[in-house]
């Protein structure tokens, strides 16, 4: 916001102005006149107050306001404040006393900024204490201890002017022996915002809270039918259990009027472990145990949000000044934004049992240039919640403008309030912090609702994931808002819908813009280039399967989750979370695979050649085409060329065999490669290489054939003429008859035992006893074909 947002505007008319102006001074003039007698450092006031300066801008007292109530008093009510006065320093305090300072109406918004700034510092002015009757003494602080205080003081005894902000200041007086001699030691400056009447016109004021988290879900899931999902910890039980941020946020949020921002991702976590989950433990995943904590959670939530105006961001809160800055030249990043909008309605609806509104994206502490609200509403959303320290007013307004501001091609930027929105970051911790934290806030807020008399609209967007604490003062201070006389609570869709200030600034910054402390902890290029290729290997794995969506919808909304702002200020644990996503997938895919092959064996100008796919998924797989190429066709041709597809598919576990026909032109090796392909063509996985070593029929092999016919002729021809012999040596012992059948033998076989003759034999008839024996076959050289995959050193079937 300009700094002339900061002054007051024209008073709703000038006899009101005057009149105010006027009890504003004659209320100074009694201030005035006792800082004009203030003496020197040490002097005690003319009228008994202490020295309104110090020699330390702190003091040795530090003073801690715990509590101030009412936060925004009224007529009538009394106030009351408490907390701790502690010595820091080396020497005893004594004649102590704790006592309420008012002083003068803080003009500007600035102002209050200013005096929260120093808010303990001794060197600036320091109104006189009101009435000796509203303090607690002390007669000695002991170096290093706390003491309490408590101190109530009716309103109208502070003697608070018209309506406007005034600094409130809680003081620790007294003396040492070093100074002996009364003096401010320490003091603590807030605010009392009072307005005891309704405003002309109250502020409307709208209100975000967020209910957001970081990443917690893995890609991984269970084998078994449900998809038992997985956390990387147990972070998010701890949030959901009693008195943990997210439940906190819930209890809280009950009983305000705002508006809901919700993460579906979030939501689906707590979902899911509602059921039967798991939860990483090192190398291995355990049983989760806290499904009543998430069933009780959601439950709260949806009671809390059941008649209220719920806003949900895209899945998994995408960084869009990332995806602006450093994803859109990366193919398929927009897409991944747009499947986190669309994935909303399937998501919040049936958790919440409530129908959200889409139309809002809220970029990292609203901070927007024009890349930035392009890509927010590339996916369906046409309003954009930025901040008022981006969106700056340049046209010299002297108030703060509503918050709907049309910036062009039917985009609406509503813009919230800087110094509301970031009112309770930082360590709220201490009640003291947190006490300082609500007065400021009021400050602020009835400050901005008097600068003019015209009704606007105002936003409050805080940090995304506040802590325990900063949501504990964010809910005490929309409380004391929502009971004051000047506020009135209004939901995000009618700030967005309300009428824009006319004189308020439309003209989007450029990048140039951009805060560079949060440019340095966007999502680098390569991590959207990291992105884009799991999503590129998902896509190619989706289209084999038979269930793809047991594996596009966990690793989607996983892609979702390297998108999300969470990861900012966390770049190793955002890399680390990528790389398990992809890793986990490779090992997903890499479950269907060709087994590998060793070299084989082809004897013959013929044979088949088996190729096994195994698919060790859960689902069944296909189709998918397998096809075997041989890088020399000219000595081994595939299906009578250099190649040959198949389609196939495999069963979930189990293993399918595809037989090629080959045939061989030339002896020697052939390099093989068998390679899967979708039905689309695109390569599935990875190829295998083997070596076909080709062995035909050789001249060699011929000789040593030939060798075994010679060898037989030789064994016949002796046989012949040993029975030749044998014939000669009975027909001499016989005379010429026994000669002459020996003679008769030698021409033809005959029976032996000297009966008649025998008709010639047909082929294949059996042989009679007594016949010649004849030689057998001989044994081919190839064995039988069979239906079997070859094996590792296998000859392959001709």
């Amino acid at each position: 916001m300009a700094e002339a947002a900061d002054f007051q505007g024209t008073s709703p008319s000038p006899a009101r102005r005057w009149l105010r102006r006027t009890t504003a001074l004659l209320a100074g003039a009694p201030l005035l006149a006792g800082l004009v007698q203030l003496p020197a450092a040490g002097a005690a006031h003319a009228d008994g107050q202490p020295a309104a300066r110090a020699d330390s801008d702190a003091g040795p007292v530090s003073v801690a306001v715990d509590s101030l109530t009412p936060s925004a008093p009224t007529d009538g009510d009394t106030v009351t404040v408490s907390g701790t006065v502690t010595n820091n320093g080396k020497q005893a305090v004594t004649d102590a006393h704790v006592g309420l300072r008012v002083g003068p109406e803080v003009e500007t918004r600035s102002s209050v900024d200013a005096i929260a700034k120093d808010g303990d510092d001794l060197q600036g002015s320091i109104s006189p204490e009101i009435e000796d009757k509203y303090t607690e003494k002390f007669s000695k602080l002991v170096p290093g201890v706390a003491e309490h205080f408590n101190i109530s003081v009716p309103a109208d005894d502070l003697n608070l002017g018209e309506d406007g902000v005034y600094e409130f200041a809680v003081s620790l007086s007294g003396q040492t022996s070093a100074q002996p001699w009364e003096q401010i030691l320490g003091i603590q400056r807030t605010f009392l915002p009072w307005q005891p009447g309704g405003a002309d016109s109250k502020t409307r004021t709208t209100a975000l809270w967020p209910l957001i988290s970081t990443t917690h879900m893995a890609a991984e899931t269970g084998p078994n039918e449900e998809q038992t999902p997985v956390l990387l910890n147990d972070d998010l039980a701890k949030e959901i259990s009693p008195g943990g941020r997210l439940n906190q946020m819930v209890t809280l949020g009950k009983d305000l009027d705002v508006t809901w921002v919700v993460d579906p991702d979030l939501l689906a976590s707590v979902d899911a472990m509602t059921g039967s989950y798991r939860v990483r433990d090192g190398e291995n995943t355990v049983a989760g145990t806290h499904q009543d904590v998430a069933k009780q959670w959601l439950a709260d939530l949806q009671d809390a949000v059941a008649d209220k105006e719920v806003v949900a961001l895209p899945f998994a809160d995408p960084d869009l000044a990332s995806l602006a800055h450093n994803g859109t030249d990366v193919t398929g990043s927009l897409s991944q934004l747009k499947s986190a909008t669309d994935v909303i309605d399937n998501t919040v609806p049936p958790i919440l049992k409530v129908k959200p509104s889409t139309e809002f994206a809220w970029p990292v502490d609203g901070a927007v240039d024009r890349s930035i609200v392009k890509v927010a509403t590339s996916a369906g959303a046409d309003k954009v919640i930025a901040r008022s320290d981006s969106l700056q007013e340049d046209n010299g307004l002297s108030y703060t403008p509503s918050a709907a501001r049309p910036v062009g091609g039917g985009t609406t930027a509503v813009v919230s309030d800087a110094r509301l929105s970031k009112a309770f970051e930082g360590d709220l911790t201490k009640a003291s912090s947190s006490t300082l934290a609500v007065q400021r806030f009021l400050a602020q807020s009835l400050g901005l609702g008097l600068q003019t008399d015209k009704q606007r609209s105002v936003v409050i967007a805080p940090q995304r994931m506040p802590s325990g604490s900063q949501a504990r003062a964010m809910a005490e201070a929309l409380r004391a808002l929502q009971g004051s006389t000047w506020s009135e609570p209004q939901k995000l869709s009618a700030a967005a819908a309300a009428k824009p200030d006319p004189d308020a600034t439309t003209q989007v910054p450029g990048s140039s813009s951009y805060p560079s402390a949060l440019r340095r902890n966007e999502l680098p290029r390569s991590a959207f280039e990291e992105i884009a290729a799991t999503q590129g290997t998902l896509d190619n794995f989706q289209v084999v399967l038979s269930n793809p969506s047991r594996v596009v919808t966990p690793f989607g909304r996983a892609l979702n989750r390297e998108m999300s702002v969470s990861w900012r200020g966390r770049a190793t644990e955002a890399k680390s979370f990528r790389e398990g996503v992809a890793s986990y997938l490779d090992g997903l895919t890499g479950r269907v695979r060709l087994i590998d092959k060793s070299e084989t064996k082809l004897s013959g100008r013929s044979a088949t050649i088996p190729v096994t796919v195994q698919n060790n998924l859960v689902q069944d797989v296909g189709p998918l085409v397998l096809r075997l190429t041989s890088t020399n066709p000219t000595r081994l041709e595939i299906d009578g060329a250099g190649y040959e597809e198949q389609p196939i598919q495999v069963s979930g576990g189990h293993s399918q065999s595809v037989k090629f026909t080959t045939s061989a032109n030339a002896n020697g090796r052939a390099t093989v490669i068998a390679q899967l392909y979708t039905m689309d063509g695109r390569k599935y996985g990875a190829p295998v290489t083997f070596d076909v070593k080709v062995t035909e029929i050789t001249a060699t092999v011929m000789l040593v054939i030939g060798g075994g016919v010679l060898l037989l002729v030789l064994a016949g021809f002796r046989m012949y003429t040993q029975r030749k012999r044998a014939a000669a040596r009975d027909a001499e012992k016989n005379g010429s008859e026994g000669a002459e059948a020996s003679q008769d033998a030698a021409d033809g076989p005959e029976n032996p035992e000297g009966t008649e003759e025998r008709p010639t034999e047909e082929a294949g008839a059996p042989a009679r006893t007594g016949d010649p024996e004849q030689p057998s076959d001989p044994t081919p050289n190839t064995a039988a074909e069979s239906a079997d995959p070859s094996g590792t050193g296998e000859r392959v079937d001709r």
